[in-house]
């Protein structure tokens, strides 16, 4: 007789249930989760990676700009600097040009005329406002005009240079880096209108105004005041004027048969020269002699 054999439901083979199905975890669920997951991770790396690409290349092209930029603004400034150039030379010129012609210029010296207290070669400023505030003192070392009463010490009659060598020889010139005007004179102012000027006296002294000028330490070690005698009486707006270096300057005494009977208008006179600049080794100031102090009033004025 056969026995009831049990309902297999499977349980002893480890086959689940269908309650226990239920109950479990879908693993193919949790799968797919974790291949989405990982699906957004990857885009998120993605975006990300995608993202600092961007920000890199955004970097770069910003980089690349500013470069851009600057190299711009260099070539800008580097052009705004070849356009302003010119103006600034052209300012500086201006300057240089009112101040020599109204405030002091500087000179060169050509020849031995003043010697030893300016050598050929030196640079001498001329003070241009001292005769417009004050008078011409005898003593002054001044810079003057000599046309019309002077002859030219160099003589040309034609002047073969060219316009470019002329042009650069009188900015030369202006600057006291090589010889002035051919009518240009340094000298020493001796007298003034009015005064008497004799040489010599029994002494052997040049006097102004009966007054002897002693010492003369300004003269040239071993010149005498003077090998050529005279007498004059210095007009009005005249003065009578003597280089240093009396034997070998061609100065008053050398015009005394030219109109103004070798003396200088006294607005011919350019200015004062005060002062040595060059070279650096001779820098010093050129002062009144004391030796004119004790000359008294003349008899007109300047």
């Amino acid at each position: 007789m056969d026995k009831d054999v049990p309902a297999d439901d499977g349980r002893e083979r480890g086959e689940p249930s269908s309650a226990d199905s239920s109950n479990a975890p879908d693993a193919s669920s949790d799968t797919k989760s974790s291949d989405t997951k990982s699906s957004d991770t990857k885009s998120s790396d993605t975006n990300n990676s995608g993202t600092n690409n961007s920000c890199t290349k955004n970097s770069d092209t910003n980089n690349s700009d500013t470069k851009n930029s600057d190299t711009k603004n260099s070539d800008t400034k580097q052009r705004s600097l070849w356009r302003e150039l010119p103006v600034l030379v052209l300012v500086a010129l201006l300057l240089a040009y009112l101040i020599k012609t109204f405030l002091v210029q500087a000179f060169y010296i050509p020849s031995e005329s003043m010697e030893n207290t300016l050598l050929v070669g030196d640079r001498v400023l001329v003070n241009k406002l001292s005769y417009r505030f004050g008078e011409i003192q005898r003593g002054d070392v001044v810079v003057f005009d000599g046309t019309d009463s002077f002859e030219p010490i160099r003589t040309r009659t034609t002047d073969e240079r060219g316009p470019v060598t002329r042009f650069l020889s009188g900015v030369a010139a202006s600057f006291g880096l090589g010889p002035g005007s051919e009518s240009d004179y340094i000298k020493r102012v001796i007298g003034v209108g009015g005064d008497h000027v004799v040489c010599c006296d029994t002494d052997g002294n040049l006097t102004v105004n009966d007054v002897a000028i002693e010492p003369e330490d300004y003269l040239f070690p071993g010149d005498e005041p003077s090998a050529t005698p005279f007498d004059i009486t210095v007009p009005a707006n005249r003065i009578w004027v003597m280089g240093d270096h009396r034997s070998r300057s061609e100065d008053s005494r050398a015009h005394i048969g030219r109109p103004g009977g070798g003396t200088v208008a006294a607005d011919r006179v350019v200015g004062r020269a005060f002062v040595k600049v060059w070279p650096l080794g001779r820098l010093d100031t050129l002062s009144r002699p004391d030796a004119f102090a004790a000359v008294g009033a003349s008899s007109s004025s300047n």
